[in-house]
């Protein structure tokens, strides 16, 4: 056993390399902590999380003045004690982002280290169910984009092999949603998956006309039509709706995924290792979707959960957003459609320091015991 005994965490800012914008809001930046340990033996392992536009100080700030210092000399390999103890201690802000996306930071590179020192990649290391998953794309599906801009790219990514894309909806008419969907359905054909995303805009009426006019289109699913603490009426359009019912991306715990399968609210789990706290609530999360007979189709972070999906049975999509280009040297790799997760042992993410020091938005912090 090795104790922790060092801690580096450093802030970037990460551009989108599009515009993206969706039913709700605007994506401008992408403020990345990223995490270093180190244990007593001098193993590292790096982890990361991640908010949408601001708040990444607060993540920081966290983690700095009161989880990191706890973590210090405790024992690396026992992740799931650390994790509970780090969550108890700080028992009065969870649950929710800020605790769930700093703890993650944490998980992840405490699963980092303890896999760098068994020799194992991560896919293996949390079950090694499958070696390969097929790949969608939201890149080239947002709101603000034109129909036949919305046709041009998924005609360009079925060209190059994705099995899919998702577009966002939430148009003011709820018709104009529907033209531009069977627009693109037209011309991709039947054999190209298409998944629509709200962004949680919809009320409930209104999500379940939309939902009874897409469902011409066989879409793999309608994803977070509603307010993401509303169960009750996410269940309620999971009896009615005759499109699929993904959610996942805004819910913050294990209970949270609990109350939603338990009241038949989804059909597709889309559980994001950031904000569930971590790789080791994000396994649980996968297994009690297994537990239902539900598919599990991260949210965003491909290079992770390309390794994360692949490791459980019930493993579907990966989603493919660019998000660690400027920062890392090798990416994910995805041929003929399909995501394979890295064979390297750890994450298999190749960080690029360099880069990362020129993207720095104020000086990396260290706490050594």
């Amino acid at each position: 056993m090795a104790r922790i005994v060092k801690a580096e965490l450093r802030l970037v800012d990460l551009k989108p390399l599009t515009q993206r914008t969706d039913a709700i809001q605007s994506f401008v930046s992408q403020e990345t902590p990223i995490l270093t340990l180190t244990d007593s033996d001098g193993a590292t392992g790096t982890g990361y999380t991640y908010t949408i536009g601001s708040g990444g100080s607060s993540i920081v700030a966290l983690l700095r003045h009161h989880l990191l210092p706890q973590l210090i000399g405790m024992e690396a390999e026992q992740l799931e004690s650390n994790w509970r103890a780090l969550l108890y201690g700080m028992h009065a802000l969870a649950v929710g982002p800020v605790s769930s996306l700093s703890l993650a930071a944490i998980d992840i590179a405490a699963w980092d280290l303890r896999c760098r020192r068994a020799g194992l990649p991560l896919h293996q290391a949390v079950g090694g169910a499958h070696t390969r998953l097929p790949v969608y794309t939201t890149e080239g599906g947002w709101l603000h984009l034109a129909t036949e801009k919305l046709v041009e790219d998924a005609l360009q990514m079925r060209q190059r092999g994705f099995k899919g894309a998702k577009l966002k909806i939430g148009k003011p008419r709820k018709m104009e949603d529907v033209e531009r969907l069977s627009a693109v359905r037209e011309a991709v054909g039947d054999g190209f998956e298409l998944m629509v995303d709200a962004n949680q805009a919809l009320r409930l009426d209104d999500a379940q006309r939309r939902a009874q006019l897409l469902s011409e289109l066989d879409l793999a699913w309608l994803e977070e039509p509603m307010p993401a603490d509303d169960i009750a009426s996410h269940a309620r359009l999971a009896a009615s709706s005759p499109v699929p019912i993904a959610v996942g991306e805004s819910l913050y715990s294990l209970s949270q995924f609990k109350d939603y399968l338990h009241a038949g609210a989804c059909s597709v789990v889309q559980v994001d290792v950031a904000r569930i706290g971590g790789i080791t609530p994000w396994l649980k999360v996968a297994h009690l979707a297994e537990a239902y007979n539900l598919p599990v189709s991260p949210h965003f972070l491909m290079e992770l959960h390309a390794s994360l999906a692949c490791g459980i049975p019930n493993g579907q999509w990966v989603e493919y957003i660019p998000q660690l280009e400027g920062i890392t040297r090798s990416g994910l790799r995805v041929q003929d459609g399909y995501a394979y997760p890295s064979d390297e042992p750890g994450l298999g993410i190749d960080w690029d320091w360099d880069a990362i020091a020129g993207q720095q938005l104020a000086e990396s912090w260290s706490i050594v015991t």
